[in-house]
């Protein structure tokens, strides 16, 4: 069974929507454990829209599944990701104006840099990640970086806007798997994913872990983060190699 990893981004998205206590991420991140979730996730972004570097530490002591930190290829996070030693981290690109992730990081031509960028992480033992689109030459560059993991971009699948748009982005994210585990990488996929659009990789061989959370941060306000993350693992867990 594939593992879900819970990002919980959007409850201190709302959070700082008034600039309060809460709803508090730790706490959420405590209750999507409870409902099945294999780890968690936050993006502590350089502008601190919504993480803050509190919610880190804090989960850093917290969390008992595993903690990924996604963050910018930049020396602050470094510094923070070697003090507060998540169990993964996951490089991800990063642009001020943007509402969230737009895109993969681009690895072409950077191996040399992103491989002396996580070095040092993987010297202390924390996994690395990448998060990029499902092209073969960024596959290609990613491996060539010391990163065990990618993670597979699949916002393009899910914003697509037509069943045709749908199945061309579902094909290149299917080959960008199967050419990624050839290379050795171990694959995750993430972004836009939903209780719905999900269900096409039940039968896909190999994915490690679901990065899921604004779908199930909705679905939150309906029946709770608990129940939300439970109706989640229980999809995954129909879900076969």
């Amino acid at each position: 069974m594939p593992l879900l990893c819970v990002n919980v981004d959007h409850i201190a998205t709302l959070r700082q929507a008034r600039l309060g206590r809460e709803p508090d991420p730790v706490l959420g991140a405590h209750e999507a454990e409870l409902g099945g979730a294999s780890g968690i996730i936050v993006h502590l972004r350089e502008d601190r829209r919504h993480i803050q570097d509190r919610d880190v530490e804090i989960l850093r002591r917290t969390v008992g599944t595993k903690l990924n930190l996604e963050m910018a290829a930049t020396a602050e996070m470094q510094d923070i990701a070697l003090r507060l030693r998540p169990d993964t981290v996951c490089l991800v690109p990063e642009k001020r104006q943007e509402l969230t992730t737009e895109g993969g990081l681009n690895c072409i031509g950077r191996e040399g840099e992103l491989s002396a960028f996580l070095a040092p992480l993987l010297a202390q033992d924390i996994e690395a990640s990448l998060f990029i689109d499902a092209d073969p030459a960024q596959i290609e560059a990613a491996s060539k970086t010391g990163a065990q993991f990618i993670e597979i971009h699949t916002g393009h699948y899910a914003d697509a806007v037509s069943p045709a748009a749908t199945k061309a982005e579902l094909e290149k994210i299917l080959t960008g798997i199967r050419h990624a585990q050839g290379l050795g990488l171990k694959v995750n996929l993430g972004h836009g994913l939903n209780y719905v659009n999900v269900l096409p990789f039940a039968h896909v061989p190999g994915i490690v872990e679901y990065s899921i959370g604004h779908s199930i941060v909705a679905r939150a306000a309906y029946v709770g983060l608990r129940q939300a993350t439970r109706d989640m693992v229980e999809i995954l867990r129909g879900f076969c190699d």
